[in-house]
């Protein structure tokens, strides 16, 4: 199907209950009612600035769904933000959703599903973004009305599609600034491999979207995403677990 549908056409799959959620490497992901699940296709010419620059796919995606909500008169400032390399996170503490990107290669187009899901009014097994509004209305007497997860799946989708739009004609800097506005790791001090691993200070992304740190010996170096996984709770990028 994924390679019959005309690249002009859109095709999104929507599940109100999943069974079965995968999430990076043999992660499992849970998904409750509320949450908010859909699996998107995407077609990108290869020698566009997105097709030679694949990986920041899951970055726009992530950075689609935070948008989505922050981009709504009112709820500005609901804390939720983009973590490397694929999640979304309420501050720096919780997770609340995630993304997970297949690509194909056929000819000279990237035929892309984007497999997202995010907690819209499902407390658990973490926390969810009506949470985050409920807390906020506590917080500053404010009257933010809770979401729906149908709704935030349409905000995300129309989101995704102006960011694609303005990195095919701009490039990484057309978005890495709203990128950064949200995302959770601004200077953080971490350590590569394990708790006795190199210090190292986090930079930003690198033109190819991938990670960069900076080294207590001056160096910048780059940090691959398929090869590692944060761990926000101890500041650290440990190699995954196959």
């Amino acid at each position: 199907l994924m390679f019959e549908m005309p690249q002009e056409m859109g095709l999104i799959a929507i599940a109100a209950r999943q069974t079965e959620g995968k999430g990076r490497g043999r992660n499992a992901w849970l998904s409750p009612a509320g949450c908010a699940l859909s699996t998107l296709l995407v077609s990108i010419p290869l020698r566009s600035n997105l097709g030679q620059r694949i990986p920041f796919v899951q970055h726009l995606a992530s950075l689609a769904v935070v948008e989505a909500v922050r981009s709504i008169p009112g709820y500005q400032d609901i804390n939720l933000r983009v973590k490397w390399p694929n999640d979304i996170y309420y501050s720096d503490l919780m997770k609340l959703g995630g993304v997970l990107v297949n690509s194909t290669l056929l000819g000279e187009t990237f035929y892309i599903l984007i497999g997202c899901g995010f907690n819209v009014t499902n407390s658990n097994p973490t926390i969810c973004i009506n949470d985050l509004i409920t807390e906020y209305n506590k917080e500053y007497g404010a009257e933010l009305k809770p979401l729906r997860a149908d709704c935030l799946i349409a905000r995300t989708v129309t989101v995704l599609e102006k960011l694609i739009s303005t990195f095919q004609d701009e490039g990484p800097d057309g978005v890495l600034p709203l990128y950064y506005k949200y995302w959770a790791h601004s200077a953080q001090q971490i350590r590569l491999g394990g708790e006795e691993g190199p210090k190292v200070w986090i930079v930003g992304l690198d033109d190819s979207g991938f990670l960069q740190v900076h080294q207590e010996d001056g160096k910048v170096v780059t940090v691959h995403p398929d090869g590692n996984s944060f761990d926000m709770l101890r500041n650290l990028i440990v190699p995954k677990q196959l």
